[in-house]
């Protein structure tokens, strides 16, 4: 498949194109770049650095991709951003590149969605089929799962670990880590329940939601102490479902190994939960 260019771009001899790629006006690729196959660069996008992208991703004006990150302990090291396949980088995005501290790489997985101004800082780790809306700001280090969506104007504090199929009420401020299946929303974001829409649309049944729901009530609901809530939920037991091991165990795995805590319950300040 033929390779397009606008006459307008700057494709330095450096970058290297695989078949069907688009690359329309204004735009500027400098640096070892590698754009796979049949990516398209609407207008006026900036990629360099050690930048790889997978293929079939779309790619729309202004976004900038391979600067230098925001650290100030960045002295020039040879750190590197890979982004997947399938996915879209909407308008005015940013992306930096990894730091020594950080291991040295931002990976992006397949699938996802960054809307308008979203900010991923260097370290980051973000899955696959992700949703981040407008103007959410990922500061260094954070690492998102899979079948996450983060709602507009959301910040995430670096460090900060998000599940999967968490969901993150627009306009939160995440300062603690949230575990899979979660609904958090505020400043600072507090847990509200299981994201249950987003879990129906991703094909758990009924039985698993109710499963779920039990297990956020004896997690998130209870007074007892951290290991003792553990406990509990490691007790939990439901004969009817086949996938209640993995859903413990995806839940469990995640809590156990947090650094910065768990996100808490949302009536611990008197709000109310649905």
């Amino acid at each position: 498949m033929e390779v397009k260019i606008h006459q307008t771009s700057v494709v330095e001899p450096s970058v290297e194109l695989g078949n069907g790629v688009e690359i329309g006006p204004f735009c500027y690729l400098s640096g070892n770049v590698k754009i796979s196959d049949r990516v398209k660069l609407l207008n006026n996008v900036c990629v360099t650095g050690n930048t790889e992208i997978g293929s079939d991703c779309v790619i729309f004006p202004f976004a900038c991709i391979g600067y230098v990150p925001q650290d100030l302990k960045y002295r020039g090291e040879e750190s590197r951003i890979l982004i997947g396949k399938n996915n879209i980088i909407r308008e005015y995005v940013t992306v930096h590149p990894g730091t020594e501290k950080g291991g040295m790489l931002t990976k992006i997985g397949d699938g996802n969605l960054l809307m308008v101004s979203t900010h991923v800082a260097h370290d980051c780790r973000i899955g696959n089929a992700n949703v981040i809306a407008n103007y959410v700001g990922l500061a260094g280090h954070v690492v998102i799962e899979n079948n996450v969506v983060i709602g507009g104007l959301v910040g995430v504090h670096q460090y900060v670990r998000i599940g999967s199929f968490a969901f993150i009420a627009g306009g939160s401020m995440v300062r603690q880590d949230v575990p899979p299946f979660v609904s958090v929303c505020g400043n600072s974001a507090r847990a509200y329940g299981i994201n249950s829409i987003g879990l129906t649309r991703a094909g758990f049944t009924q039985n698993e939601l109710a499963f779920l729901r039990k297990l956020f009530r004896v997690f998130f609901k209870s007074k007892f102490a951290f290991e003792e809530r553990i406990k509990l939920v490691e007790e939990l037991i439901d004969h009817k479902l086949e996938r209640q091991d993995f859903l413990k165990s995806l839940f469990l795995e995640f809590v156990k190994g947090s650094s910065r805590g768990v996100v808490k319950y949302a009536s611990d300040q008197g709000e109310e939960s649905d």
